[in-house]
């Protein structure tokens, strides 16, 4: 037999070698079955609260891991489970080893009260036994028993008529029930039983109700502590809708359902995982059962995360805590040793960033309208590209937009906002973000939050270094019949190189004024194109940020403008400070 088989496969092997995707794959695959369910409920209901949770990481994520947990790795994860809110943790498969017995003693005697340790085991006397004197001495106990039931697995695996199934399931409860809720030794226990028709979605979906209704006369659940059965897209080979109508059927269909949790926990062989979840849930199952970001066999279990704040986003408490979400991410990675994938939903490290122009200068302008609705007292979340606010998963506004040679004018000045509280202007954002973009390009890298922020204090403030700068200054008013555009007169002490020196100007205002001043001394026509100001921080310590753009003719003689920017705690000084920058700027290309 073995020979045969592994010939049957040396020549499916020779058969694949060169070969190219079928043109019609109709002749060697067959389509999902659907669910004659035509007055289906499920798309119309919404998911109006959290299901039960039931956690695998340890148990089915573990399993699937190329280097599975140490002990060690699985008590850190265990108390991490717990510290999120997890009140069903499926730990172990207790008789298949040593280790896992042991671990399970552990969560047994480490759990609190109100925490259901499950455990898993196959269709077997010996491994039933095993695995209930694992949970023995627990407050709350799950035992999960599953057996296949779909035709390719009765037909190729097990060999078993549809009879034998139900036989099986029947013969395996009752023993289960005398070593559990019928014992009078076992009674400090809550005691539940879990049944799963493994392969649901590939089982016939009357079949599967028969094999349930019988598991369920024999364990005679109550409402109070109902039997549940979990219904696993072992393989998920059909699309989320059509396991909504397998869910559906059977919810509407077993009997007793106050006596029964439906449970779903579907694969993700098609990508469809979380979809598959949150159809089930519409269609009324009661929980759902899955891993942390998804880990788990072949293409993964569910991602109770994004399922948990996929709610969260809706207003609904997924009565778990996710609010140090990098703390979640760390032990994961840790102990599965599988990084997250940066693209991943709300945990990874990218989902929150912007790096396109477009979406940050929205972001941008989303949160000015926020802080506006704000002080209106409107708290609803609302921000163009961020479903979810970065800092209720215990991330900071400064991770939202980073910047590259992708990113437009709203990124960089977002980082200046964020970071300096400087609001730019929007031909000063335009400006700045041309220079950003360069830096990026000949860099071949996202811009630092520091380089960004270093960047503009170069361009367009004034430096220590700077070969022009301030000392004092007095603007008086003064009256000139034949110009009364030229009512105030500065006079201003600047420092040249070291060298102190007086200089005077006029003009309507100290802005005009000294930029007369400066031009008369660098023997250069500046001319004010763009002026503003705004206040940064309140009360005392306020201070005042000035825009200013000046025009000029460059070395070639062609008109060209510089912006500056000044901050005091004195608007006139601010605005000085901001014309000196554009000189010291002028003399640094070598246009004076």
């Amino acid at each position: 037999m073995f020979k045969q088989t592994l010939k049957l496969f040396r020549n499916m092997s020779s058969a694949a070698k060169g070969s190219n995707m079928l043109k019609d794959p109709s002749t060697k695959y067959i389509p999902y079955k659907t669910v004659d369910l035509p007055d289906r409920r499920w798309p119309n209901n919404r998911i109006t609260k959290a299901p039960r949770w039931l956690t695998t990481d340890l148990r089915d994520g573990n399993q699937s891991l190329p280097d599975p947990m140490s002990i060690p790795e699985k008590k850190e994860y265990f108390r991490k489970l717990v510290e999120l809110g997890f009140k069903e943790i499926e730990v172990a498969f207790p008789s298949a080893s040593q280790t896992d017995f042991d671990f399970t003693r552990y969560a047994v005697e480490n759990a609190p009260d109100d925490v259901s340790i499950q455990v898993l085991t196959q269709s077997r006397e010996h491994l039933i036994r095993r695995t209930v004197e694992s949970v023995k001495g627990a407050k709350k106990a799950t035992v999960h028993v599953y057996l296949a039931t779909s035709d390719l697995f009765r037909d190729v695996v097990f060999n078993m008529s549809r009879q034998d199934v139900i036989d099986k399931s029947v013969e395996t409860t009752r023993f289960l029930r005398s070593l559990t809720k019928d014992d009078p030794n076992m009674q400090d226990t809550e005691w539940t039983y879990e049944f799963s028709p493994e392969t649901f979605s590939d089982t016939p979906v009357d079949f599967a109700l028969e094999v349930c209704e019988a598991v369920k006369r024999e364990w005679e659940p109550t409402a109070e502590v109902p039997l549940i059965f979990n219904l696993p897209a072992t393989v998920e080979v059909g699309p989320p809708n059509v396991y909504a109508d397998q869910i559906e059927y059977f919810c509407r269909n077993i009997s007793e359902r106050e006596k029964v949790c439906v449970s779903v926990h579907p694969h993700n062989d098609r990508g469809c995982g979380v979809a598959a979840a949150e159809l089930g849930v519409m269609a009324g199952a009661d929980r759902v059962e899955g891993c942390l970001f998804g880990n788990g066999e072949r293409t993964g279990n569910v991602d109770l995360v994004t399922l948990a704040l996929n709610l969260y986003t809706q207003g609904i408490s997924p009565n778990l805590d996710f609010s140090d979400m990098q703390s979640v991410i760390d032990v994961v990675e840790r102990c599965n040793k599988i990084p997250i994938h940066a693209r991943t939903p709300y945990g990874g490290s990218l989902v929150v960033c912007a790096f396109s122009g477009s979406h940050q200068d929205a972001i941008k302008k989303g949160f000015v309208k926020a802080e506006e609705r704000m002080a209106r007292g409107d708290t609803k979340w609302a921000i163009p590209y961020l479903p979810l606010d970065p800092k209720d998963i215990g991330r900071t506004y400064e991770a939202v937009i980073r910047v590259n040679s992708q990113s437009g004018k709203g990124g960089a000045a977002w980082v200046i906002l964020r970071c300096m509280g400087l609001d730019l202007p929007r031909p000063l954002q335009v400006a700045f973000s041309g220079l950003v973009q360069a830096k990026a390009d000949s860099l071949g890298r996202e811009l630092k939050t520091a380089e960004i922020t270093n960047l503009f204090k170069e361009c367009y403030m004034c430096s220590e270094a700077a070969p022009i700068s301030l000392s004092s200054f007095e603007v008086t008013s003064v009256k000139d019949a034949s110009s009364p555009t030229k009512s105030r007169r500065i006079a201003a002490t600047i420092v040249v190189n070291g060298k102190q020196e007086e200089i005077v100007g006029y003009g309507n205002g100290p802005v005009s004024a000294f930029v007369d001043a400066i031009s008369n001394k660098v023997n250069i026509l500046f001319e004010v194109v763009n002026y503003n100001e705004h206040s940064l921080g309140t009360g005392t310590e306020g201070k005042a940020a000035t825009y200013i753009e000046l025009s000029y003719l460059d070395e070639n003689k062609a008109k060209t403008t510089q912006w500056g920017c000044g901050i005091d705690s004195d608007t006139s000084q601010a605005s000085l400070e901001a014309i000196l920058a554009i000189a010291n700027k002028v003399i640094e290309k070598g246009e004076l």
